[in-house]
């Protein structure tokens, strides 16, 4: 009886370890399973990225060539850029990309990356972008005096708001003083305070304050080569009439002289211009002028750049580095478009200004008012300083 009784627990024990085994060896199985279950996602998830990465990759490197070919003018669609298996270093990844559409239509890029088994594709809508975005755009800030007006028109209802903006975050950069008005935004620098950059001398804004998002590149302005290497025609003092485009070291034109542009002019002023007092540059009805400026520009008592079109397109100015001043001293009114990221432009004496300003910093004096002309936002593939940027993205 003992020995029976001996006989069975051992065999209960045996049973006991059999089902221990089989619980742990179906526990470890769940888990060797878990683990390759984790290790396959964590694959696919690590290839996904890749796979996005390299995608995002050729839309950066497709927008980055579009935007170097912008720099030869005029303009041609016949070769858009392209690549093919382009590998991402430092990992497996490549990417492809290709770019399609004309001046008229708009450019899409359509951009895929691949890791692995993993494929992803991203496509974007590129539009062209001019530097007149914004009413006055001023690099280091900008003054307002008393009563000054900036304001708008050419605009349409789903518009984005007038904006006046600066890349300064340093306080006091943008100063408005009394009875001052803008007629929409002041955006100042990345991560800058309004609050602190603006000094509002009981200003009205009728927009809203705020920081930009990304600095605002201001590019350096390079003369066209055809256009720089034609002759100097040397100074021009008197009255002038220019009908072809032409390149002079300065104008200096004496009291109440004018130099009369009547047809569609280029023109590339090495040095500098100074309008004597009541001189005048004059565009005629049915003519333009873009002006490409090496030196300072003042215009004396009562001279003026007469726009006979009133088009703000038709007068353009483009001041190289080299210079750093322009002052204007008449209270007539202007219509044009003013680049000049390296300089100082003061409008002084009540003057009324129609169209857009780039500076280094601005200063509108004594009762003046500035109208920005919103159709300035549609830039071409063939302006002066255009870039591309994107106006609309998705993940296919």
């Amino acid at each position: 009886m003992k020995k029976l009784l001996q006989s069975k627990r051992c065999g209960s024990a045996i049973s006991l370890v059999v089902v221990a085994v089989m619980i742990l060896l179906v526990m470890g199985v769940g888990l060797l399973n878990l683990g390759m279950k984790g290790r396959i996602y964590s694959i696919r998830t690590a290839s996904d990225i890749a796979a996005r990465c390299a995608a995002d990759a050729g839309l950066t490197m497709a927008l980055y060539e579009m935007n170097e070919k912008l720099k030869v003018k005029p303009w041609n669609d016949s070769s858009l850029p392209e690549a093919t298996n382009q590998s991402l270093p430092y990992c497996d990844a490549a990417f492809s990309y290709t770019v399609t559409g004309n001046s008229s239509d708009g450019y899409t890029i359509e951009s895929t990356g691949t890791s692995a088994n993993a494929e992803r594709k991203v496509v974007c809508i590129l539009k062209p972008q001019g530097p007149f975005e914004f009413a006055v755009f001023a690099k280091d800030g900008a003054e307002l005096k008393n009563s000054a007006l900036v304001d708008w028109f050419n605009f349409s209802a789903d518009d984005e708001n007038l904006k006046v903006g600066t890349n300064s975050v340093a306080s006091g950069a943008f100063t408005f003083k009394n009875s001052s008005t803008i007629n929409g935004d002041v955006v100042v620098g990345v991560g800058g305070d309004p609050d602190v950059v603006i000094d509002d001398f009981g200003a009205t804004i009728t927009g809203e304050t705020r920081a930009l998002r990304e600095t605002n590149v201001l590019p350096p302005i390079e003369v066209p080569q055809w256009l720089d290497s034609l002759p100097s025609g040397g100074t021009i003092q008197n009255d002038t009439t220019l009908i072809n485009s032409a390149k002079y070291s300065d104008v200096n034109l004496k009291n109440s002289k004018t130099l009369l542009i009547d047809e569609d002019v280029t023109l590339y002023v090495t040095g500098e211009i100074i309008l004597g007092n009541s001189a005048e540059i004059q565009i005629d009805n049915d003519a333009s002028l873009i002006l490409y400026l090496g030196g300072d520009f003042e215009g004396k008592n009562s001279s003026t750049i007469n726009n006979l079109t009133q088009n703000t397109k038709k007068l353009q100015i483009y001041c190289l580095d080299s210079c750093e001043n322009m002052l204007f001293k008449n209270s007539t009114d202007f219509y044009g478009v003013i680049y000049a990221p390296n300089a100082e432009v003061i409008m002084d004496n009540s003057a009324n200004l129609y169209g857009a300003i780039v500076a280094k910093g601005f200063e509108q004096r004594n009762s003046g008012t500035f109208n920005y002309d919103a159709s300035l936002r549609d830039a071409g593939v063939n302006d002066e300083a255009v870039r591309f940027v994107v106006t609309n993205w998705q993940e296919q």
